[in-house]
């Protein structure tokens, strides 16, 4: 696959912007904003670049940040674990970013890098997850694409103890649902997914449309056999084609 060059934006915030795409020079294009892992991994690093992989001859910008507990080389595999501690402390580790997330948007935008009437999010497992949120707090995303997303932290093994902390509840994304409902949104889930829950993806789905006031919702389920482990992996076929559908939206 095609080798991605990425570069660290001099944002000025706690938590650094990061891009990949034609030259900034080129003045507003339609744009990504995708999240996965650290900013930088989620745009470079083989498998789960592989939507920016897909669209690397398209003239459409892809940025990220870092997400919680995802900086300075931290083990991702333990990352929702962190935010389990931090809220069991009082410390709301997630609204901080997304406030911090909106930020770096909104310089994008001031600095005529991102088209603010063609941007997008998407997000891989608890990328999606944080996608969702942003997309809540800032309409001028028009597309969310989600693959394999977290939907409610309380269903995860971290939080099992947790499950009925007045921020988990806050942040489940049925709650977000009438915020976001009448947007282009589209979610895929492997069949048995024991990670974050083929069903607690449906349900979600399932809430969007319900909550929409449209008579044909723009939301899109899409459910596949599960490969890799605990069935949450996400195939090169299924990237492709979340890939090429937000770049038909975009274009």
């Amino acid at each position: 696959m095609t080798r991605i060059q990425c570069t660290e934006l001099d944002s000025g915030f706690s938590v650094p912007l990061y891009h990949v795409g034609p030259p900034l020079d080129r003045g507003p294009l339609p744009s990504i904003f995708y999240f996965s892992l650290s900013g930088h991994d989620s745009l470079t690093k083989d498998p789960f670049n592989q939507p920016v992989q897909f669209l690397s001859d398209r003239w459409i910008r892809f940025f990220s940040l870092t997400l919680p507990a995802h900086e300075n080389g931290l083990d991702p595999h333990k990352a929702i674990q962190v935010w389990a501690e931090d809220i069991s402390k009082g410390i709301d580790c997630l609204n901080t970013f997304f406030d911090q997330a909106l930020s770096a948007i909104e310089f994008s935008v001031r600095q005529k890098l991102a088209d603010p009437q063609k941007l997008a999010l998407a997000g891989l497992s608890r990328g999606g997850f944080i996608a969702s949120h942003i997309a809540a707090r800032d309409e001028r995303f028009r597309y969310i694409l989600q693959f394999a997303p977290l939907t409610d932290l309380s269903k995860t093994k971290e939080f099992a103890s947790l499950t009925e902390h007045p921020i988990v509840q806050s942040l489940a994304l049925n709650k977000l649902a009438p915020q976001i409902a009448d947007r282009h949104i589209r979610l895929y889930i492997g069949n048995k997914d024991t990670r974050v829950g083929t069903g607690a993806c449906f349900d979600f789905a399932s809430q969007l449309t319900a909550a929409s006031t449209l008579r044909s919702p723009h939301i899109e389920f899409i459910m596949s056999s599960s490969i890799g482990l605990m069935g949450h992996g996400t195939s090169p076929e299924i990237f492709r084609q979340g890939a090429l559908w937000l770049a038909s939206c975009l274009t």
